[in-house]
Formats: C-alpha cells, sequence, structure tokens
C-alpha cells in the first residue's frame, strides 16, 4: 500500500507561499530598520505578487515541457 501527499489546491499553494514570504519580508525589514509601517505596507504588496504569481504561473501543466 504507497501512502500519497494529499493533493492541494493550486490556491491553497499560493495563499502559503505568500504567507510565508510576506512574514519573512516584514522581519527582515524591521530587522534593518524600516518603519513598522513601511515594512507592512511594502510586504502586504509584495506578498500579494507573490501570491498572483504563484496562483497564475505556479503549476506545471502536464505534458507542457
Amino acid at each position: 500500500m504507497h501512502l500519497r501527499v494529499p493533493s492541494i489546491d493550486q490556491g491553497v499553494q499560493a495563499f502559503l507561499w505568500a504567507a510565508l514570504f510576506f512574514v519573512i519580508l516584514w522581519l527582515g525589514m524591521l530587522a534593518v530598520g524600516v518603519s513598522s509601517a513601511t515594512a507592512l505596507i511594502f510586504s502586504l504588496l509584495a506578498g500579494a505578487a507573490i501570491f498572483l504569481f504563484v496562483r497564475v504561473r505556479g503549476e506545471s501543466r502536464p505534458g507542457s515541457s
């Protein structure tokens, strides 16, 4: 019996990547001295862009090489 990893929807994957990068960017900007509001705004914008990129371009279609 083979145990397989459950299939995860592309939108969920995109959200998880965006949330991960948001946290990394936000904490990184705070660590280098960027103000809290500026770090939050830029991190939210970057997270939204990452979400859209992964949602649209993240999945390789079968047969397309």
